[in-house]
């Protein structure tokens, strides 16, 4: 049986020793995010993502949600009763507008929640992570009207929310799709067509769901020009908030899948369905993309936590597993053999998971806090500049995240040997959960043509040029320090990421499958300089804390020879990948199509 252990101490030391959330108290909602309160909220909230969502993970997986004859569906054993004790703590509120009912804590809180739900649970933690997605959206984009009839109760976690985009013949190019919205004497709509892969489609958790829905309504343009977006409710609500009659949405069926068995991935039929219109006609994507952006955040975090909780089983039978001799010499002669954490290979693997974990969990701490200043800081300079990193960002945070998510949690399945491949021991499980993570909210391939594409020229390339001033910025801060070991590599790496910008500003144009042919090569170049500026900043600050008499001297040791591994292992690999991009794509579109 797995376990899990949420890693709260290393979170309040990204929260308080590198970001310094204390310098930003001033912000809303940071008044009373005091460090003490921000340790005593994820110490509760690790006591419920280990003791109570975890030990329904293979349950879950196990049992998957049923689809009955009605078309409901019932969640796994033991959901609904954990789901209420979510709801009941207040954690679907955790960092949405108490206006409405929510804590109104900062948005990095969620990004830490988010990682010990998933850790725990990824199936269970979809759950509440559409819902929030769905309360983004009304939040930044709603009118008062919409907010006060849908938050209170989205907030509270009495209801539940989900976006439907896909349908069974339009996925990425969503330009195809055909659902249509027929208008009514009332202001409402009528909805009708099917979607697909509709995460917490349908479910027994809430009273009532909340769809928002891309359709067109007669008279709209072809393309993505003519989609609007509609609030579908799955019961209908009356003027006085009370349920009204059931709406004409229902489940067709439950989508037989890889992984994630206990989230209801749904097919939806839409039948007349009562909707109505949110933002304005025809220009649906806007607002959905707020909740994508979102989504894509929320998604990048479950790759990064996928990994660790995959990570600490290894690690754990790693030390125990006793199989062969240390090839430099017998460590344990009172023993048949030693363990196999003694193996060179066996070390290769959990220390590239480690780098990776600690890595991404300070930068998606990072951009959760460019998340909060971008929305709410009084200094428009400010919310400027961390609107550019997150449009940078986004993108790499989603697919480099959840590529080494799946990759570290292939790399711990293989550690357990044939064990891994036993379902008892949870691996194989990890491994397929992690799977869907690389896919939905937008596959790691179009990430990375968006970033190469859309990202990269925008604003004349300021997103770009912004990201490479805050690491100029950076290296200046220290270069009277003595920490060239950590600085003059994370230099070279950022060269190879400003050649890179150069060769793709010369070469796409003339031939856009250069920029295609070198996209992910490119998300995996800015990635790994984004980890290395984050495990750089790590070992500096350890560094610095070894030498004032820091308490807990093993913590800050292990930083440094964490630090050390990534830079010296994984941070050279930023010059491969400027090797791949420069190759071009003469090579990649030589051959015909046929000859596939």
């Amino acid at each position: 049986m797995p376990t899990y252990r949420a890693p709260v101490k290393d979170m309040l030391y990204v929260l308080n020793d590198i970001l310094h959330i204390e310098k930003y108290s001033k912000l809303p909602t940071f008044e009373d995010a005091t460090p003490d309160l921000i340790a005593a909220i994820l110490k509760e909230g690790a006591k419920l993502c280990e003791e109570v969502i975890q030990p329904l993970n293979q349950i879950g997986d196990k049992e998957g949600c049923t689809r009955h004859d009605d078309g409901s569906v019932t969640t796994p054993a033991g959901f609904k009763e954990a789901y209420k004790l979510f709801t009941e703590g207040g954690w679907q509120g955790l960092n949405h507008t108490p206006d409405y009912g929510g804590q109104g804590l900062p948005y990095f809180m969620g990004v830490a929640m988010e990682e010990m739900l998933v850790s725990a649970n990824l199936a269970f933690a979809m759950y509440p992570g559409l819902t929030s997605g769905t309360i983004a959206i009304l939040t930044m984009q709603g009118s008062d009207e919409e907010k006060a009839k849908w938050l209170p109760n989205l907030i509270s976690g009495k209801w539940a929310g989900t976006m439907n985009l896909t349908e069974p013949h339009c996925g990425t190019d969503l330009g195809m799709l055909r659902t249509k919205a027929v208008p009514q004497d009332d202001g409402s709509y009528k909805i009708t067509g099917t979607k697909i892969f509709i995460s917490s489609g349908e479910h027994d958790l809430t009273e009532n769901i909340i769809h928002f829905v891309l359709a067109r309504t007669p008279d709209a343009p072809a393309g993505t020009k003519g989609i609007s977006l509609f609030i579908v409710p799955k019961v209908l609500v009356n003027d006085d908030g009370s349920l009204g009659t059931r709406n004409t949405v229902s489940c067709g069926s439950l989508e037989e899948k890889m992984g994630i068995h206990g989230n209801a991935t749904a097919v939806l039929n839409y039948e007349d369905a009562t909707g109505y219109l949110f933002g304005e006609e025809h220009k649906g994507l806007r607002g959905m993309f707020v909740m994508m952006n979102a989504a894509r955040l929320g998604v990048a975090v479950q790759g990064l936590a996928i990994s660790e909780v995959a990570t600490q089983n290894a690690a754990d039978y790693a030390r125990e597993r006793l199989q062969g001799r240390s090839i430099s010499g017998v460590k344990e002669a009172d023993k048949p053999a030693d363990p196999i954490i003694v193996h060179p290979d066996v070390r290769r693997m959990l220390m590239d998971a480690r780098a990776f974990n600690q890595g991404a969990r300070a930068f998606a701490l990072w951009v959760g806090l460019m998340v909060d200043i971008s929305r709410k800081s009084p200094d428009e300079d400010a919310r400027k500049h961390a609107d550019n990193l997150l449009n940078l960002l986004t993108p790499v945070l989603k697919g480099y995240l959840t590529d080494g998510g799946y990759r570290h949690a292939t790399a711990a399945q293989q550690v357990f040997g044939g064990a891994g491949y036993i379902v008892e021991t949870g691996m194989e499980q990890f491994v397929r959960d992690a799977r869907i993570c690389q896919i939905y909210e937008g596959t790691n391939g179009i990430q990375a043509l968006d970033l190469v594409g859309r990202k990269l020229p925008m604003e004349g390339g300021l997103p770009i040029r912004t990201y490479l001033e805050l690491m100029e910025h950076f290296f200046s801060e220290n270069a009277d320090e003595p920490y060239a070991e950590f600085i003059d590599p994370l230099k070279t790496a950022v060269g190879d990421l400003q050649k890179a910008v150069l060769w793709f500003a010369q070469n796409g144009p003339a031939n856009p499958d250069n920029a295609g042919a070198g996209s992910v090569a490119f998300l995996y170049l800015l990635g790994t300089v984004a980890l290395g500026h984050m495990w750089a900043k790590m070992a500096i600050t350890s560094s610095k804390l070894l030498d004032a008499g820091a308490e807990d001297k093993d913590f800050h040791q292990n930083k440094l020879i964490t630090a050390r591994y990534f830079i010296h292992r994984n941070l050279p690999d930023t010059a491969m990948y400027l090797r791949k991009i420069e190759a071009g794509a003469e090579d990649v579109m030589a051959l015909d199509a046929g000859a596939f």
